[in-house]
């Protein structure tokens, strides 16, 4: 079975981790919201974090 980031051309070994320092009330909710978004879709969970980061670059405006 080929995965959402291969489909979309980025090899597993083209990603990169992305470390962050939060408080553990945000870390949370992050987790529950993204169980509760990979349940209801079927999305990955790569898919839902490059999402998010893409979602906040954008807000930001970089």
């Amino acid at each position: 079975m080929v995965d959402r980031q291969e489909k979309k051309g980025i090899r597993q070994e083209e990603l990169v981790e992305l470390r962050l320092k939060i408080p553990g009330n945000l870390y949370r909710a992050y987790q529950r919201c993204s169980w509760i978004i990979t349940h209801e879709t079927g999305r990955d969970q790569l898919d839902i974090m490059e999402e998010m980061v893409h979602d906040f670059l954008v807000k930001k405006q970089c």
